[in-house]
């Protein structure tokens, strides 16, 4: 009888074993051949200039655009890199869109204070200069939905909303193109290093994650090998190898995630969604977690929004806010999902409102980093990943778009993603 339970263990152990080998290559065959580090330039792939309209004395900001030579901004605007042309004055005359979302162009000025150096050396001693720099992308203060106060979700202080950043690696080139003028060149490798950090983050964390099941393996395996077994022994053993197998599972599933919410999303007439469509299937989908939690999912808004995104991230995306959103509400309470037109019009407003616990001030700009875990947890969340509302911000962030949050301890929390509508392209 010990032979053959032995004998059974075995199989199972080398089954189980294979099956992780297996997630773990899959996986990182995926990461390797399927997720691409690819250069995110711009928000506008062509690298169009921009005039700054800026400027205090515009007579003169024409002049010197005009004294460019046509040669040398035709060049400018081929090179895919994100660029940017300081005048003798330190005035930015010339940028890409991407010089303003890096974080490297304000207004008419360079506000990185490594390249106005590079300039200064550059301009009097003529060649180039090379240097690598950190930024931050420009965080945006979100505009509320139409209608949508702090009384409409039941809330009752005024609310305030941040948008998310992220860092921006940049390999700089700063060049003289003549006694008064210099370009500076921006190479973004975030994707790339960013890609790098979530692939060690990835075999790291798969690898402390497989010593649990494995060791609740080897208390199983001891158990099994005696004559004289203890069922309710053998069960309480299967039921926690069971649970670390899921957490595993779990695990690996939301690092996945998290590689692909960063892959850049290049607006096309190919991947236009309507985002009402989106949301019903999300809040289908999570039905059944929230009947089991006691809890009652509400959906409602515009059904006229479309978007130009990738509809699997979109959803993950909301799931993540959802599941969240049940996991810290009360039995008898609603989480309430909708979508609107920003005051701006140019975004949809997507908000997921629950009455939960709600989220201490300090913690609130934490709760957006990798493996960050807030100190309120419960039953229903203690054995979360904490990667659910980073896999948010990239999507959101991808997207072109950004990410808040409103809390208040003891009233609930509103998280609410702003997406650019899509508009109308036009194809050769």
């Amino acid at each position: 009888m010990g032979s053959f339970w032995t004998v059974w263990y075995c199989v199972v152990a080398v089954t189980i074993a294979a099956c992780a080998a297996a997630v773990v290559a899959v996986t990182l065959n995926d990461i390797h051949h399927g997720i691409n580090p690819l250069r995110r330039l711009t928000s506008h792939p062509q690298g169009d200039f921009l005039g700054l309209g800026h400027r205090a004395d515009q007579r003169q900001g024409r002049q010197d655009v005009e004294d460019l030579e046509d040669s040398t901004q035709a060049l400018l605007a081929m090179i895919p890199v994100a660029s940017a042309v300081v005048d003798d004055h330190d005035d930015v005359i010339r940028a890409s869109s991407a010089a303003y979302t890096l974080g490297v162009v304000r207004d008419e000025s360079l506000c990185n204070e490594d390249i106005l150096a590079a300039v200064h050396e550059v301009r009097s001693a003529g060649g180039r200069k090379q240097l690598d720099i950190t930024t931050q992308t420009v965080p945006q203060r979100i505009v509320g939905p139409k209608g949508e106060s702090a009384q409409d979700t039941g809330l009752q202080q005024v609310r305030v909303i941040n948008g998310v950043s992220r860092p921006n690696w940049l390999k700089v080139t700063v060049g003289r193109i003549n006694s008064r003028f210099v370009v500076v060149l921006l190479d973004d490798v975030s994707e790339s290093i960013r890609f790098s950090q979530v692939r060690e983050s990835f075999i790291q964390n798969v690898s402390e994650q497989l010593i649990e099941p494995s060791q609740a393996l080897e208390r199983l395996a001891d158990s099994l090998e005696h004559d004289d077994l203890d069922r309710e022994s053998v069960k309480r053993q299967a039921v926690e190898v069971r649970r670390a197998c899921k957490h595993m599972e779990h695990m690996v599933s939301d690092l996945l995630l998290l590689i692909r919410s960063q892959e850049p999303v290049t607006p096309s007439s190919h991947n236009r969604i309507n985002v009402m469509d989106q949301l019903r299937d999300v809040v289908q989908s999570h039905l059944g977690q929230a009947q089991q939690a006691g809890v009652q999912l509400e959906l409602s808004g515009d059904d006229s929004l479309d978007i130009n995104g990738e509809s699997d991230q979109i959803k993950a995306a909301v799931g993540k806010l959802i599941e969240n959103a049940i996991g810290y509400s009360p039995q008898g309470s609603t989480v309430a999902v909708s979508v609107k037109r920003s005051q701006d019009c140019g975004h949809a407003s997507v908000s997921v409102i629950d009455r939960g616990c709600g989220i201490a001030k300090a913690e609130q700009e934490r709760v957006f980093e990798r493996f960050y875990r807030g100190s309120e947890q419960n039953e229903r969340t203690e054995h979360g990943i904490g990667l659910g509302l980073a896999i948010v911000k990239h999507v959101a962030l991808t997207h072109h778009g950004n990410v808040t949050v409103w809390s208040v301890p003891g009233q609930g929390s509103t998280f609410t993603m702003s997406l650019p509508l899509a508009q109308d392209i036009v194809t050769a």
